[in-house]
């Protein structure tokens, strides 16, 4: 075989890439900018796709692919980058998706997050969301304003991820980062015994049911400053998500919580830039009076005009109204944004003159 998963690693690193893809039938592929392209041109057999994809697991690792048919890890290639992995069955063979992360968190200033979301870190406690699809960097947003944090404050920080992915080196803040079924059991086995552990700051991972959910609205209830994620694309959609979650006779009691907890809906998506790389486009809403009072009764259809209100004094923007001015700068091509955008009738509206 002529590649080694290292190798491959490598190239996607070398070429700036941020995805890795094996399967079986087709080249190895990274993708750049958004964008899939061919390592060679010489298909993988299922041999060659069994073996690029358990390199680096363990003996132990491999007994829970062949039960559970797919796994999640993550691992360090020395000096080159770390990697989150999924390694997974398609069709009886083995396939994988390996995403770079960088050794090094960037600062919210090197992402061009705004000054508005940073001074969030700076909340006493609440809930903090940072949303978007698999790929919209949801996981390097929260890694910078940990690490911002870490930097400037004496803190506890305990995170719950699964797997770990970028790895804080203890500078003013004590951190604990756990990983599932490496450090704990499960996400809600974790959050159960958190308060006991003395946090500050806590970050979940992915808020991905019931029970998770759940604890990360005690813990925000019960004065701590929680960070988690979710895969929904507008904070409305964010919003009636974690309320849909409940069985209906809660969802009341969720809302009134939801409305005193919530300190922001960050909603991103990245976007190929012209003259390549990527660039951050963001839906951002910060909860005011009004945006509260909606939550709690119902009436979460109403957010999104009040979103759009006296935007100059609360600093939020929508998503259609992020990647009009991307535009405007000539940052980003206008077909890739509108096909990117939530409303095409008002984001035509928004680009002109």
């Amino acid at each position: 075989m002529k590649h080694t998963l290292e190798k491959l690693i490598r190239t996607m690193v070398e070429k700036k890439g941020s995805d890795l893809h094996i399967n079986i039938n087709t080249p190895p592929q990274i993708r750049v900018d958004g964008t899939l392209r061919s390592v060679t041109d010489t298909p993988l057999t299922a041999e060659e796709t069994k073996l690029l994809c358990s390199e680096n697991l363990n003996p132990d690792q491999i007994s829970k692919l062949e039960q559970e048919k797919e796994i999640d890890l993550s691992f360090s290639v020395p000096g080159v980058t770390r990697i989150r992995a999924n390694i997974f069955w398609s069709m009886g063979s083995m396939a994988g998706a390996f995403r770079a992360i960088p050794y090094e968190i960037p600062l919210p200033e090197q992402l061009c997050i705004p000054e508005s979301i940073i001074q969030l870190i700076n909340k006493p406690r609440g809930l903090v969301l940072v949303t978007g699809q698999t790929g919209s960097g949801k996981s390097t947003t929260l890694a910078s304003l940990l690490e911002t944090i870490n930097q400037t404050r004496h803190d506890h920080i305990i995170t719950i991820e699964d797997p770990i992915e970028y790895i804080y080196e203890q500078k003013k803040s004590t951190i604990n980062q756990r990983e599932v079924n490496s450090d704990t059991l499960s996400f809600n086995r974790a959050l159960k015994y958190i308060l006991r552990q003395d946090p500050d700051v806590v970050l979940i991972g992915e808020m991905r049911d019931l029970e998770t959910i759940q604890s990360a609205i005690t813990i925000a209830e019960t004065g701590h400053l929680v960070f988690a994620t979710l895969h929904t694309n507008t904070a409305v959609q964010t919003i009636n998500r974690i309320i849909d979650v409940f069985p209906p006779h809660q969802q009341s009691q969720v809302r009134t919580q939801l409305s005193f907890i919530l300190e922001a809906v960050i909603s991103q998506q990245l976007l190929p830039c012209i003259g390549g790389g990527r660039t951050l486009a963001l839906e951002l809403m910060l909860p005011t009076s009004g945006i509260r009072n909606l939550i709690r009764e119902g009436k979460t259809h109403q957010i999104f005009a009040e979103l759009q209100m006296g935007q100059q004094s609360t600093q939020m923007v929508t998503m259609d109204q992020s990647l009009a001015s991307l535009v405007k700068s000539s940052k980003i091509d206008k077909e890739e944004a509108f096909r990117r955008c939530t409303d095409p009738f008002e984001f035509k509206n928004l680009l002109r003159p």
